[in-house]
């Protein structure tokens, strides 16, 4: 059983520390819809500084090494949002890598945090997806047909480790794949009619990065008994604190 301090920690101070962000969110998805003006992109950038903010507030996932993985996927997403508010390819190459790195360091948290396993059959959706997306944006992709493909192997490899890891954290990993789906879709097909788009994109995307962070902080966080090296019969290193 969680402590009644370490139940209370993990209970109120995340919700009090997630309020910038939520803020921030609300502030950047009203402006989304209703103006195109700097408080558009300058709220976008706040975004991930503020998540990064809650995650260190709340005390992060009990391991320097683990909320180092989690702080570095934040980060990296914050400068895929800063390189796609750059116009052209090169502002979507750099935007796209950065998510990228981004899914690996999750990927890579999560495996940490729950160790190799066989996908539950569930993950089948994933595989439905992947083929679904790369097929009907292949035509289009021309020389993006490898990275997008990476891109969506990974992408898909983080929502399916997601999965183990609880119900939050799998809705965020799902809402993320939403979101980039529907990125991908009206970057290389256009003529997609896909009503507020952009609302979709941003909203789905804050709650998926907001919702992962949250989940972890819940069930790993620091104040917990829930720490992932003692949950495989490991002992976590002191080195680790």
């Amino acid at each position: 059983m969680i402590p009644t301090s370490g139940s209370t920690r993990v209970r109120v101070l995340p919700l009090v520390s997630f309020l910038p962000y939520v803020v921030v969110g609300g502030v950047h998805l009203i402006a989304l819809a209703t103006t195109t003006g700097p408080i558009v992109s300058v709220s976008k950038a706040l975004l991930m500084p503020a998540l990064v903010a809650a995650v260190v507030v709340s005390g992060g996932l009990g391991s320097r090494r683990l909320t180092a993985w989690l702080i570095a996927a934040i980060g990296l997403s914050w400068v895929g949002d800063i390189a796609l508010n750059v116009p052209g390819d090169l502002g979507f190459v750099v935007g796209l890598g950065g998510f990228l790195l981004a899914h690996v360091a999750y990927l890579v948290l999560f495996v940490r945090l729950t160790g190799l396993r066989r996908p539950r059959a569930v993950a089948l959706v994933y595989a439905v997806w992947f083929a679904v997306f790369l097929a009907v944006l292949a035509p289009s992709l021309g020389a993006f047909l490898a990275p997008v493909a990476i891109y969506g192997v990974v992408l898909g490899a983080m929502a399916v480790a997601a999965l183990r890891l609880g119900t939050v954290v799998a809705l965020g990993g799902a809402l993320f794949v939403v979101s980039d789906t529907v990125l991908a879709i009206m970057r290389f097909l256009p003529d997609a009619a896909i009503p507020a788009h952009d609302l979709i994109v941003m909203s789905t995307y804050i709650a998926a990065q907001g919702l992962i962070a949250r989940g972890l902080l819940r069930r790993f966080g620091a104040g917990t008994t829930a720490h992932p090296l003692a949950s495989r019969g490991r002992r976590a290193p002191a080195t680790d604190r």
